[in-house]
């Protein structure tokens, strides 16, 4: 999780509340909370992601792809919520 940007640990955080969201989904939903993101920097993020084996993109049809955290990704938002809880009271 170190590797990641900010962004991408923060799409991480939205697949994992969404079930199988599509990318428009995901926009929609980090849009509330990150100002100003684009085409251009969402899907390029969700890539690295894919690239990095935490998230796996698949299709539900033809125009629209989902995403889903894989098992590593499971795993490495656990480590991180453990990591954040020694530091942070929650």
């Amino acid at each position: 999780m170190d590797e990641l940007t900010g962004f991408q640990r923060d799409l991480l955080y939205v697949i994992a509340g969404t079930d199988e969201p599509s990318g428009r989904e995901i926009m929609a939903d980090i849009d509330d909370y990150v100002e100003e993101v684009t085409h251009g920097r969402l899907y390029p993020n969700l890539d690295a992601l894919v690239e990095c084996g935490l998230v796996e993109k698949g299709e539900r049809d033809r125009r629209t792809n989902y995403y889903a955290l894989t098992d590593r990704g499971e795993r490495a938002l656990e480590e991180r919520r453990e990591w954040t809880e020694r530091y942070v009271e929650v």
